[in-house]
């Protein structure tokens, strides 16, 4: 499959990365990028052109003065952040709320009516989602359980020593503090396993840490969680993802099965702590969703 072409919004670190995998992507021929600074937009672009060159790419970026330049795109990934000091120590992700709603919501009037698939990056990634979709109308899934779901099996094959392929679990719910482990239904090489909750959610709290203390910000890990995602929404493969879609009005982190592009839910079976588990993260985005859904009638300020 070729002629795809995929619109990036945001050239910063997850941004720039998931532009470089695309580049390597055989089905990808173009990419449209826009960002706060036609500077950043164009830097980019030109440094993926040589890329694209080096690496005997046929894919070809462009900077687009405007977001309705990319309403022509057949994916558009979301991955805007507004200028702020993130300084919490509890509930990271929520942090950058009030903050990047207008921006999430000033987009998303943009793009009403939209018909492709949208992909979520900004956190905090579930709320955000919501968001979007509910102003644009358009088909959002967020990508936080994903990165989750991938750093929970390599902690279990860390602490197991087996390979992260012989680990099949999932984490759900919120891309954050309230992350749901599905522990209960999680294998290793297809046998039930033991699961060290205190252990796995010490890990994932770590881990993006870690990375921001190295390298500043998250990029890579992300980014390869949008490029899965993409694959599968646009039919180049099938398969299954953890996504942030709408379940009964809330969006948040759930198994799905998406077979030619067509999202099946696929919701993994739950004990009574994971379902208790999964009610609070339910609990939580709907009353975060509830402080920011006037951006849905009001107007917002300009992207900056």
């Amino acid at each position: 499959m070729t002629g795809r072409t995929v619109g990036i919004i945001g050239a910063g670190a997850v941004g720039q990365t998931v532009a470089a995998l695309l580049v390597g992507e055989p089905w990808c021929d173009r990419l449209l990028i826009t960002s706060r600074t036609a500077e950043s937009a164009v830097g980019l672009v030109t440094d993926l052109d040589d890329m694209a060159h080096l690496a005997h790419s046929g894919t070809r970026a462009r900077a687009c003065a405007s977001v309705a330049e990319l309403d022509q795109a057949d994916a558009l990934v979301m991955c805007p952040r507004a200028m702020f000091t993130n300084s919490a120590t509890r509930n990271v992700r929520m942090a950058g709320l009030v903050a990047n709603a207008p921006l999430i919501a000033d987009l998303a009037r943009a793009f009403t009516g939209y018909r492709g698939p949208v992909v979520m990056v900004t956190n905090p990634v579930d709320v955000l989602s919501r968001l979007f979709a509910s102003v644009s109308g358009a088909a959002v899934y967020g990508i936080g359980s994903a990165t989750d779901t991938a750093r929970y099996r390599a902690a279990l094959a860390a602490h197991h020593h087996v390979p992260v392929e012989a680990v099949d679990g999932y984490v759900i719910g919120e891309h954050g503090d309230c992350a749901v482990i599905c522990a209960s239904t999680t294998t290793i090489h297809g046998a039930p396993c033991t699961v060290p909750l205190d252990l796995v959610r010490a890990e994932l709290a770590a881990r993006p840490r870690r990375i921001n203390t190295g390298i500043g910000r998250t990029r890579h890990g992300p980014a390869a969680a949008v490029l899965s995602t993409l694959r599968k929404l646009l039919g180049v493969q099938d398969g299954t993802d953890v996504l942030s879609v709408n379940r009964a009005g809330v969006w948040l982190g759930i198994r799905l099965y998406i077979q030619a592009g067509q999202p099946t839910v696929q919701p993994p079976e739950l004990d009574a702590h994971e379902t208790a588990d999964l009610l609070t993260a339910r609990t939580k985005l709907e009353a975060a969703y509830q402080t920011i859904n006037h951006h849905e009638q009001q107007g917002a300020p300009a992207c900056p």
